[in-house]
């Protein structure tokens, strides 16, 4: 367990760098292109930089950039932060190895960074990374970052960069046996008012033990992000490198297990999702998503709980969301941000119902219809999968779900503008299935379980007794993850270099 940081314990950012340039093993260099030099000017700063700092270069001109570190189609991406990484932490070793590469742990600093512009016209982002020996003689290790800069003003915007940068390479150095530490520590000395970060990647020797879904979480959790996302290799992905101008399909789920409704609902609103104009298959981006609430909903979160959840959507080949954006009208905002293209969320007539509440929206001051001008003023879209009541055989659809009185011209009026659909190419066979009843037969080794998931799910709950499950006879070597079930929606993942 992490010890509690508290303002008092947290170092400024002026001792950071200090206490960098003055441990006798850390050299290396800091290549940054964008805002400024804003990270390696706290080490010449403070004191003491010779005995830190090899080299210090900013590449500005497009050409220049080229000519050191290879061509790239955008000079603030990840492509970009990796080659200036690999190009300067080799020439590091290669020039200075034989000199002093028994008693230094070389390092190398980069960021490409897009600060305001004259006119705040552009957005406001960067990538940063630092590649390092923990120890002299040591394999690398690495941590890349993206940051949202918050501040409306550019010199404020540069100054968040320099201290999250000292921050950054602090952690790396003094923390990297504590990754949840390492990440609480790069909002030091500044607020979630004024940087984001909405993508932490560890990788390397010192963090072979890392998951990185899991400190994509704790980015949330902490509120250093809102959301954060992760492919079905487990993969972190940056979401406006996935996100770009794509059309996005969401399902929103507790996914405790992933059952056949679970797929069988993403299926269906694919197909209908597809056949929007303006809307092209192949590049429709499906993802899976789970909110903070949810996995809150019994009060703190069980990380072996959310593993065994993702390790699951990872089988059937989900890209996983997770968000802090519980009412849907902020998550459709949040996609808005990276895309003007068609969204659409499914969702069950459950939750439909739910949606129409009004007492989810009191915090707002126009209310209900306050809530739905948000949620459907970007040409988002809803598509519905029935309700079974086993009771009563009464399947709930769209044109008969009961809403209040006072808002039935409201819910009539979206059905009529399109903003609603049903979806009529769902499997029967799937409406028998309940998630918590499959949960509860899970742990009461009620074998029908099996009959409601994929084969992929079951296979791993057995394999890795998630749930309660009991363990089924260990083989000798695990089947690779099977994402044949889900490729029939044909998830669209753009390669993140």
């Amino acid at each position: 367990m992490s010890l509690e940081r508290t303002p008092a314990n947290r170092p400024n950012t002026e001792r950071k760098a200090l206490a960098i340039n003055l441990d006798p093993r850390r050299y290396g260099s800091f290549a940054e292109i964008g805002a400024g030099q804003e990270v390696v000017r706290w080490f010449f700063r403070v004191g003491g930089a010779a005995g830190t700092i090899a080299k210090s270069i900013s590449a500005y001109d497009m050409t220049v950039s080229d000519a050191i570190y290879g061509q790239c189609e955008r000079y603030v991406c990840r492509q970009r932060l990796e080659d200036m990484l690999e190009r300067e932490h080799t020439l590091n070793l290669e020039r200075l190895s034989q000199t002093r590469g028994d008693t230094t742990a070389f390092f190398s600093f980069a960021d490409t960074v897009s600060a305001r512009n004259f006119k705040g016209t552009n957005e406001c982002h960067g990538w940063m990374g630092v590649r390092f020996q923990s120890h002299p003689g040591d394999e690398d290790s690495q941590i890349i970052i993206h940051v949202r800069m918050l501040d409306t003003e550019n010199a404020l915007q540069q100054e968040a960069i320099g201290i999250i940068g000292v921050n950054l390479l602090y952690g790396a150095f003094n923390l990297n046996h504590e990754p949840d530490q390492l990440v609480e520590s790069l909002l030091d000395n500044l607020s979630t008012r004024r940087i984001e970060i909405d993508m932490i990647e560890f990788s390397g020797i010192a963090f072979r033990h890392v998951d990185n879904r899991v400190m994509s979480l704790r980015l949330v959790q902490l509120g250093l992000s809102k959301a954060a996302m992760f492919a079905a290799s487990g993969e972190v992905l940056q979401p406006s490198e996935v996100l770009y101008k794509k059309p996005i399909l969401v399902e929103r789920g507790s996914f405790r297990p992933v059952t056949n409704v679970n797929l069988d609902m993403l299926r269906a609103a694919h197909e209908k999702f597809c056949n929007e104009p303006d809307v092209e298959a192949d590049e429709v981006v499906t993802l899976a998503e789970i909110t903070m609430k949810n996995l809150q909903a019994n009060g703190d979160i069980d990380l072996q709980d959310f593993l065994a959840r993702v390790d699951l959507m990872a089988a059937c080949g989900m890209t996983v969301l997770i968000s802090d954006y519980f009412e849907y009208y902020r998550l459709a905002a949040y996609l808005s941000r990276y895309s003007k293209k068609k969204i659409g969320i499914t969702m069950g007539a459950g939750s439909l119902h739910d949606l129409f509440d009004d007492k989810y929206y009191t915090q707002l001051d126009g209310g209900i219809l306050e809530s739905f001008g948000r949620l459907f003023k970007n040409d988002l879209k809803l598509y519905i999968y029935p309700l079974l009541d086993r009771e009563t055989g009464m399947i709930t659809m769209v044109d008969n779900l009961e809403v209040a009185p006072e808002i039935r011209k409201l819910y009539e009026y979206l059905v009529d503008k399109g903003c609603i659909e049903q979806l009529d190419n769902f499997n029967p066979m799937n409406l028998q299935t309940f998630s918590r009843e499959v949960l509860q037969q899970i742990q009461s080794g009620d074998t029908r379980w099996m009959d409601h998931v994929p084969k992929e799910v079951a296979e791993v709950i057995q394999r890795r007794g998630f749930f309660g499950c009991p363990k089924a006879p260990s083989k000798k070597a695990a089947p690779q993850i099977n994402t044949r079930s889900f490729e029939a929606i044909k998830v669209h993942v753009p390669t993140v270099a």
